[in-house]
Order: C-alpha cells, then sequence, then structure tokens
C-alpha cells in the first residue's frame, strides 16, 4: 500500500524557506478557515442571543464557557492524532497511521461521555460557583440540548486530525461551511419561532448546534469512505477491535496538551465567573469580548495545527533542518495575522459590538462602554496569546507536551488568576482588572513557549534527529 505523499516536500533544493511558507500556508489556511467557520457556529448562538435579551447573553456566556472548556480539553487530547498519524505518514508506515486514527475514536468516547454527564449537572455546577439561580436556569436549557452533540464533535477531531495529517484540510472546510449555514437558520428558526417553529429561546440553540455537530461527522464520514485516497487508509476497518498500546500513546501525548488548553480556557471561564459577581452588565460585555477574541483565536490555533502536522512529518522524515523551518514558519505567519486582529480591536471596536448587540446598543450604555475597554485590553494580549499557541502547536510535532503543560500551570493560575483578583477587587477596577491579569499571564506563557521551542534540540529526552 502506497502512502499518500506529503502537500508539498519538506524541503526545496533552491529556496527551502519559500517552500516551507508556501506549504505551510497551503496547508494552514483551509484549517484556519475550518476553524473560524467552527466558532462561528458559537458567535451565531452568541449574536442571536444578545437578540434575546441581556440575561439570556449572560446566561449563555456561563453555559457556553463552562461547554467550551470541556470540550476544548477533549480537543486537546485527541488533536494528538494529527501529530502521531503525521509523524508515521512522514515515516511512510501506513498502518500507524491508520492505528492511532481509529483509537482517536476510542479516545473520543472515553472522554466524551463522562463529561457528558458532567455537562448535565450544569444549573448545580453554576450555583455552587455562586451565580444567579435565573443564569443558572436558563443556562441549563442551553447546555441540556447542546450535550447531545458533545461526543460526535469529539469523533469529528479524530476524522479532521486523520484528513489533515495528510494534508487534505480542504474537505473539512466545505463540511464545516455547510454547518455553519444550517446552524444559522436553525437558531433563527429555533430560538425565535419562525418558519413555523417552536420558539425554544436559548434551548433552540442548543438544539441546532447538536443538530450540526452530528451533521458534519456524518457528512465527513461519507466523505473519508468515498474518496479513493482516503479509502485505501480503511479507518473505519475492526474500529471495535481494542489498540491498548497505541490508545495509551494517545493519551500519553494528548492528555498535556488537553489539560494545558484546559488551564488556558478554564483560567477565561474563571474570568466568566468573577465578571458574574461584579453585575450582570460586566458579564454581558465580558461575553462580547470573550466571543471576540475567540473567534480571532481560531486564526493562530490553525497555524498551530499546520505546525504540529509540518513539524511531525520532519521529525517523522528525520530531518533536523526541516523542523526548525517548519516550527518557526507557522510562528511567523499565525503572529503576523494576529497584529491585524489587534489593529481591529484597538481602532474599531463599536462596529464590532453593534454587531452582538443590533437594536439594544442606544439601551445598553454601560454595556457598550465596558466592551470597548475589554477590547482594547484584548488587543494587546491577542498578540501574545497567538505566539504562545503556535509555538506550542511546534513542540507537539516533536510529542513535547509535558512541559508546556508546566509553563501553563504556571503563567496562568500562579501569575494570572491572582493578578486578576487583585486588580478586580481590592484595586477596585472591576472588569478591565479581570483582563489585564489575563493578559499578564498569556504574556508569560508566550514568553516561555517560544523559548522552548528556539532551544527544542536541548530537550531532555527529546527527539534526537540525523542531520540531513
Amino acid at each position: 500500500m502506497t502512502p499518500l505523499a506529503p502537500l508539498a516536500p519538506l524541503t526545496a533544493p533552491r529556496n527551502p524557506w519559500r517552500a516551507e511558507f508556501q506549504a505551510t500556508l497551503t496547508l494552514a489556511l483551509p484549517i484556519v478557515l475550518t476553524q473560524l467557520a467552527q466558532i462561528g457556529i458559537r458567535a451565531a448562538d452568541t449574536i442571536f442571543m444578545g437578540r434575546l435579551g441581556t440575561a439570556e447573553l449572560a446566561a449563555g456566556a456561563l453555559g457556553g464557557n463552562f461547554y467550551f472548556v470541556m470540550y476544548l480539553f477533549g480537543l486537546g487530547v485527541i488533536v494528538s492524532v494529527s501529530a502521531l498519524a503525521a509523524r508515521a505518514q512522514g515515516a511512510g508506515d501506513v498502518d500507524e497511521v491508520r492505528r492511532f486514527v481509529r483509537q482517536g475514536f476510542w479516545v473520543a468516547t472515553a472522554i466524551g461521555v463522562p463529561f457528558a454527564v458532567i455537562l448535565w449537572q450544569i444549573e448545580t455546577i453554576l450555583l455552587l460557583l455562586g451565580q444567579t439561580s435565573a443564569n443558572s436556569a436558563l443556562a441549563e436549557e442551553y447546555i441540556h440540548m447542546m450535550v447531545w452533540g458533545y461526543v460526535p464533535s469529539l469523533w469529528m477531531v479524530s476524522l479532521r486530525s486523520f484528513v489533515s495529517a495528510l494534508s487534505r484540510p480542504r474537505s473539512v472546510l466545505l463540511v464545516t461551511l455547510v454547518g455553519v449555514v444550517v446552524n444559522a437558520f436553525g437558531d433563527y428558526a429555533l430560538m425565535f419561532g419562525n418558519f413555523g417553529f417552536p420558539a425554544l429561546g436559548l434551548a433552540g440553540a442548543g438544539v441546532s448546534s447538536s443538530f450540526v455537530n452530528i451533521m458534519m461527522l456524518f457528512m465527513l464520514f461519507a466523505y473519508v469512505v468515498r474518496d479513493k485516497d482516503f479509502r485505501r487508509y480503511a479507518i473505519l476497518s475492526r474500529l471495535w477491535r481494542p489498540d491498548w498500546a497505541r490508545f495509551m500513546e494517545v493519551f500519553r501525548i494528548g492528555l498535556p496538551i488537553g489539560a494545558t488548553l484546559l488551564f488556558e480556557v478554564g483560567l477565561f471561564f474563571t474570568a466568566s465567573v468573577l465578571m458574574g459577581l461584579i453585575s450582570t452588565e460586566q458579564l454581558a460585555a465580558h461575553q462580547i469580548a470573550m466571543q471576540c477574541i475567540s473567534v480571532m483565536f481560531m486564526i493562530p490555533l490553525g497555524f498551530a495545527q499546520a505546525a504540529t502536522i509540518r513539524v511531525g512529518l520532519a521529525a517523522g522524515a528525520n530531518n533536523r533542518l526541516a523542523v526548525g523551518r517548519a516550527g518557526w514558519t507557522s510562528i511567523l505567519l499565525g503572529g503576523t495575522f494576529m497584529v491585524a486582529a489587534s489593529y481591529v480591536f484597538w481602532f474599531h471596536p463599536l462596529p464590532i459590538i453593534h454587531l452582538f448587540l443590533g437594536a439594544r446598543v442606544a439601551g445598553s450604555p454601560n454595556v457598550v462602554n465596558l466592551a470597548v475597554l475589554l477590547l482594547a485590553v484584548a488587543a494587546v494580549f491577542q498578540i501574545a496569546d497567538g505566539l504562545q499557541i503556535l509555538a506550542s502547536g511546534a513542540l507537539r510535532g516533536l510529542k513535547d507536551t509535558r512541559t508546556p503543560m508546566l509553563f501553563a500551570v504556571f503563567g496562568y493560575w500562579v501569575i494570572g488568576f491572582p493578578v486578576s483578583v487583585m486588580l478586580a477587587f481590592p484595586l477596585g477596577l472591576e472588569g478591565v482588572g479581570v483582563w489585564s491579569g489575563l493578559a499578564t499571564g498569556l504574556v508569560i506563557v508566550a514568553c516561555l513557549m517560544i523559548w522552548r521551542f528556539h532551544n527544542w534540540e536541548r530537550i531532555p529526552g527529546g527527539i534526537a534527529l540525523a542531520q540531513p
């Protein structure tokens, strides 16, 4: 069986850096667009929630952010499949590619089922965190419908990792774009009772999102099964058979990735809780700004996934020089995009805020003013947030995930969280103080991640590659 060739050579005889830039852009842009489309599903939910009212927007923020924490942890664990499959592909080992992808489905199920049970208890959890009974009850309406799409969304991550590791991400983009359109239609119909459907409010957004997650999974499965190149990998063959060695390898590499994302996103969820303790208006402004940075974060996240694949292919091919080129190219390209995003947040915040509040802008001056301030802070730390995930993605291609996890613990929770609390409450800066603490943690983690990749050849117990 002949494996699919990488999308572009890892080196080029005349200008290897130009070849790497082209290869990275060709691979990364469809992944970035897919990530933007994926977050667009959540953004559509938030936009329509804002039109239901401030209370619904705030409750949706609480429930949606908690769900997002659970989802990103699962995504982090399972995205290790892309690194493992890329290394196997770079070494020309088709059987290993197939085995790791299949065990990705097993890991997705092992994580998804217990986490779905936790999500079902969302109202109790939010009450224990000091949130109001009204906000907690509304959040439960939303999440009880969202939870049905949780396991399918994790299966989709494993399938996406397989397609991307073989440098064919455009199919995932097309499927996700269909999902965005269907979800927007579903939100409009089910949240407000249009086209003869019942008006379900927040629950309607959850129903629409779950349906779309399941639909996209089946669409991508159908494509992979029918495509002649993918069909040769037979990823569904003997799917019911466990492969404990590779199951544990996915967990071993993926758990630190999931934990790293959990520490970061958990900090942002904690920030939502802190904002809820301040006021509903602060929480609503926080949700608008959070949704904006979540959308922009998809750009470096997509380049980070490309970095994982390109670095993994280079490491699998035992090419030391190509490892460095692949990592630094992705960091440079992704970082440039984040500078552009920061410019928009700093100089043009009002059109963004109007998008979320619509006709309610005039009646919500406090929310608007708070959102403008938060987007100004976001403009500063977006660059650091992008750089840390880009460097982390490059390190994943080398299967270096444990130390980056420790960096995240230190930067986000030893530094970022205490600074947020101190600035928000004792010093009286409220929401701006919370976000300034987040920025502090992100800058520290970014510096540590960049330093780690810069010194990757000296990592104790790291990958030993031969000089080409």
